[in-house]
């Protein structure tokens, strides 16, 4: 039931996962359950603590990039970081390292990093022709990473990209191209800037000395 409810009512999916935890607490599939519900809903800590009890009792890495996105969401992006670097992110399968590095680019954005969030996003699968179950993330990730770093026109171009392999209405890709169309727009329609506003002077004039 939690795997079932967990895309349209995450906070009931969440309560199934907790009642079979209460029934098998030591069984891997039940903890990592609880652990993808509770970030579902946001609950960063709960979320972060089940998935490392799943890991422990199976040794499963598919879900560190959840756990790295858990760490930025309990404003430690450092940490995010420090797991996508580390020796196990390179047993990642494809999908796995993808997500990671979505995960990585946003982390650099909390450090205030929005070049770098580009920089780690790149790669042989950031190709506008592939369609790879993670290309519209991947597409929209970069986008919101160009628009960051203040690179709009080439950010509208990838969100073009995602809206196009998002066959599956996962992004809001369609409405990032609107808004930036809109403020483009706005922008051509503002008044032209008058002539700067001149400074008063007040001159003080002293009297001449008698002679």
């Amino acid at each position: 039931m939690a795997g079932r409810l967990i895309d349209d009512e995450p906070q009931v999916a969440y309560e199934h996962a907790v009642a079979a935890r209460r029934l098998l607490p030591r069984l891997a599939s039940v903890r990592e359950a609880v652990g993808l519900c509770a970030y579902a809903i946001g609950e960063w800590a709960e979320a972060l603590g089940e998935l490392r009890a799943s890991r422990r009792i199976n040794g499963s890495v598919e879900h560190l990039p959840v756990m790295a996105d858990c760490e930025r969401g309990l404003g430690r992006p450092e940490r995010a970081l420090a797991l996508a670097l580390g020796p196990d992110a390179k047993k990642l399968d494809r999908a796995g390292a993808v997500e990671m590095r979505i995960v990585v680019a946003g982390a650099r954005r909390d450090l205030g990093q929005p070049d770098a969030a580009v920089v780690s996003l790149q790669g042989a699968d950031l190709d506008q022709r592939k369609r790879d179950p993670w290309s519209a993330r991947l597409f929209y990730a970069y986008a919101d990473a160009l628009l960051a770093a203040g690179r709009g026109a080439q950010a509208r171009e990838w969100f073009v990209a995602a809206a196009v392999a998002d066959v599956d209405g996962a992004t809001d890709a369609v409405d990032r191209v609107d808004e930036i169309d809109s403020a483009r727009q706005e922008a051509d329609s503002a008044p032209p800037a008058g002539p700067p506003a001149q400074t008063e002077l007040m001159l003080v004039f002293e009297e001449p000395p008698d002679a």
